[in-house]
C-alpha cells in the first residue's frame, strides 16, 4: 500500500495539483485586485440634511450637514443629528456592500461552484 494518498488521482480525468494550484493562484490574484478597487472606491449614504461617505470597505471617510439644517444649542436637534448621521452611515454602507457582493461574489463564488478541476 502506498504512502501517498494521491497517487491513484493522477492521469487523464483525475486530480491535477499543479492545475489546481495555478486556478488557486489566479483567484487569489483576482480576489486582491477586486479588493483593491473596492478599497479605492467611495460610497455617499445621505439621511436629512446629513451625508456620509465611506469607502469599499466601509470606513468612514468623510461627513458632511447641510449649513443650517441643525441647531447646536438644541439637545433635541443634535440627537436629531446623531440618528440621522447613523441612517445616512447605513445608506453608505449598504451601497458598499452591494458594490462588493456584485464585485467580489462571482471570483468566490468560482472556488465554491466547482471551479477546481479534479474537484467537480
Amino acid at each position: 500500500m502506498s504512502q501517498n494518498p494521491f497517487e491513484g488521482l493522477g492521469g487523464a480525468g483525475g486530480f491535477d495539483m499543479n492545475a489546481l494550484l495555478a486556478q488557486a493562484q489566479q483567484l487569489q490574484s483576482q480576489m486582491e485586485e477586486a479588493q483593491a478597487r473596492l478599497q479605492s472606491q467611495k460610497f455617499t449614504g445621505a439621511s436629512g440634511g446629513v451625508s456620509v461617505e465611506v469607502t469599499g470597505s466601509g470606513d468612514l471617510a468623510g461627513v458632511t450637514i447641510t449649513p443650517g439644517t441643525f441647531d447646536g444649542s438644541s439637545s433635541e436637534d443634535l440627537e436629531d443629528l446623531g440618528d440621522l448621521l447613523v441612517a445616512a452611515y447605513r445608506d453608505a454602507k449598504a451601497k458598499a456592500d452591494a458594490e462588493a457582493q456584485a464585485v467580489l461574489g462571482p471570483i468566490a463564488g468560482g472556488a465554491a461552484g466547482g471551479g477546481f478541476p479534479g474537484l467537480g
